[in-house]
């Protein structure tokens, strides 16, 4: 099956419109040539989101990575001009005051003190003394698909759903709220303005949402234990955190905690369902698991592009003058597929030996939950291939449904049939 990108570059344009649109069906289902395009052309570029937002994207590896350390770049929302405010920041008040103090838009000092609270919850040591509870997990997913299913939708089987539970178990989300958490809540990042139709929706899910966040803190208050948002309570109580910043990292935990990992599963399987070659390599060779997870990072990230940076003042980037307070996005997908960096980029490529991708950032905000991520991924797609022989795509790879999420990559549903089915699969469009 040959990839995406060797089917559609010839019918590209050769001149990159002013500002480059970056949405559309066709840029999510495959991006990767008009990333070429934008490298070749030059390292940054002025893009233009759905939303009308504009912002100024940076492509190559090397640029990519300047620009994550470069400490000119401020996360924090107040630094955004007015015309990035006017469409970008649309989260309704008094959800955004509440919600949105993060670490993702925080800056140091306060960025190094809100991140020292979550790192023991993530080290990799004692993430990795949990593995045997993920594989655990991992196969009870697995054993609960029917038999009888001739395709199965690894999104609402599987991908959905294991990363929440990991998460919950490392965070210590207690089981009577873990079970009561919608997935659709994680649909509040996505932007949907003020005149939008379904703007009525997004805002019932974020009070939901906001609700939920109000139990989770009421319950851990109430039954403190020794998990991460007791941790996090106890430093709001005292003083260490106000009640915005406490509910606002137990947000980031709960959405960006769990989906890119979901997304991950996805594009790390339609790679391999795309090479059946490296599939049967792996499967007979699960040593190569750990350096697999991060060739298939590399090769398709979820966390297709990262959030909003600022410039305090009008400044040169990559040789392009950028005013202030206008967003600087880099696209770590086009990053991770720079020539220059990686030799034949396109390449599923297991033996890969050129050094660390982007895929979970660079500098302070570099992801911390990436040993997790790491490991988590692992379990996956170990346990996928070891107990789905035959795993193939149920549908024409031109029918998988790309999320339209506007920094993230992965597949709404993913079909899939297999020879021997485990006791018991989610059938398509079935949860």
């Amino acid at each position: 099956m040959p990839e995406p990108s060797e089917a559609s570059e010839a019918s590209e344009p050769s001149v990159l419109p002013d500002p480059v649109p970056l949405y559309g069906p066709e840029y999510k289902r495959n991006p990767y040539p008009l990333y070429a395009r934008m490298r070749e052309a030059g390292p940054i570029h002025r893009v233009l989101f759905p939303s009308g937002v504009t912002a100024w994207l940076v492509t190559g590896h090397e640029a990519a990575q300047k620009t994550l350390a470069d400490p000119r770049l401020g996360k924090n929302h107040d630094r955004g001009n007015d015309r990035w405010r006017e469409r970008a920041s649309i989260m309704p008040e008094p959800q955004h005051s509440q919600l949105q103090v993060h670490l993702l838009h925080q800056d140091p000092p306060k960025h190094t003190t809100m991140r020292r609270l979550v790192t023991d919850a993530f080290a990799p040591r004692r993430v990795e003394g949990m593995r045997a509870r993920f594989q655990e997990m991992a196969d009870a997913l697995v054993d609960a698909m029917p038999a009888d299913a001739d395709s199965a939708d690894l999104v609402r089987c599987f991908a959905a759903r294991f990363p929440f539970q990991v998460l919950a178990e490392v965070i210590g989300l207690p089981p009577h709220l873990a079970a009561r958490f919608r997935r659709e809540w994680g649909k509040v990042v996505a932007p949907v303005g003020p005149a939008d139709p379904g703007r009525p929706a997004y805002e019932a899910l974020l009070r939901e949402l906001q609700g939920y966040i109000a139990e989770v803190v009421a319950d851990r208050r109430g039954a403190p234990g020794d998990g991460l948002l007791s941790r996090l309570v106890a430093a709001r109580d005292g003083g260490e955190l106000t009640r915005e910043e406490l509910d606002s990292m137990i947000f980031q935990l709960l959405v960006a905690g769990q989906e890119p990992v979901t997304n991950q599963i996805t594009t790390a399987m339609v790679a391999l369902l795309r090479h059946p070659e490296a599939l049967a390599r792996l499967r007979a060779e699960p040593g190569l698991m750990p350096a697999a997870v991060e060739e298939l990072m590399r090769l398709d990230s979820a966390f297709e592009l990262t959030t909003w940076r600022f410039l305090a003042e009008d400044a040169d980037l990559h040789g392009t003058r950028v005013p202030a307070g206008d967003s600087v996005i880099v696209s770590l997908c086009a990053a991770n597929r720079d020539p220059e960096r990686f030799p034949d980029p396109d390449t599923l490529d297991l033996d890969r030996a050129q050094g660390p991708h982007l895929a979970f950032g660079h500098g302070v905000h570099f992801c911390p939950g990436a040993a997790l991520a790491r490991i988590e991924l692992q379990v996956a797609v170990g346990t996928l291939l070891a107990r789905l022989p035959g795993l193939r795509l149920a549908v024409p790879e031109e029918e998988l449904s790309w999320i339209p999420a506007v920094l993230g990559r992965g597949t709404a549903e993913l079909p899939v049939a297999f020879d021997r089915p485990a006791a018991s699969v989610c059938p398509r469009g079935r949860g």
